[in-house]
């Protein structure tokens, strides 16, 4: 279990439902480690920030994240955790290991764009 303040994910189907259903999702699949904590941490603080886009987590041993595991953006990938970020159900960016809040913002501004309706 992630003992995180983000929406957990639980099974596959739970996680094809909500990156259909979503138009900006991020998906961090890792455990409760050094390099995950601090990803969790950051995607809880931006949250409130990026309400357009959805945050949620999805334990990395769980063997129902192997959607996740076994996408091609992560072919390759050693560290965790894996931060997918999807838009209209496509992956548009995929990361490993640890990030820095600006590494994050940077990516989220960059394929999470807010529109503004004028």
């Amino acid at each position: 279990m992630l003992y995180t303040n983000l929406k957990h994910i639980e099974s596959a189907a739970e996680y094809a439902q909500i990156i259909s259903e979503n138009e900006n999702v991020i998906v961090i699949c890792g455990r409760m480690g050094p390099m995950c904590v601090p990803v969790y941490r950051i995607a809880e603080e931006l949250e409130n920030e990026y309400a357009h886009v959805k945050f949620f987590d999805m334990e990395f041993d769980n063997p129902e994240s192997q959607v996740i595991r076994s996408l091609p953006e992560v072919r390759g990938f050693i560290g965790i955790p894996f931060t997918i970020y999807y838009k209209n159900g496509q992956v548009m960016k995929a990361t490993s290991s640890i990030q820095s809040k600006a590494q994050i913002t940077s990516i989220l501004d960059q394929e999470f764009a807010a529109t503004v309706n004028v």
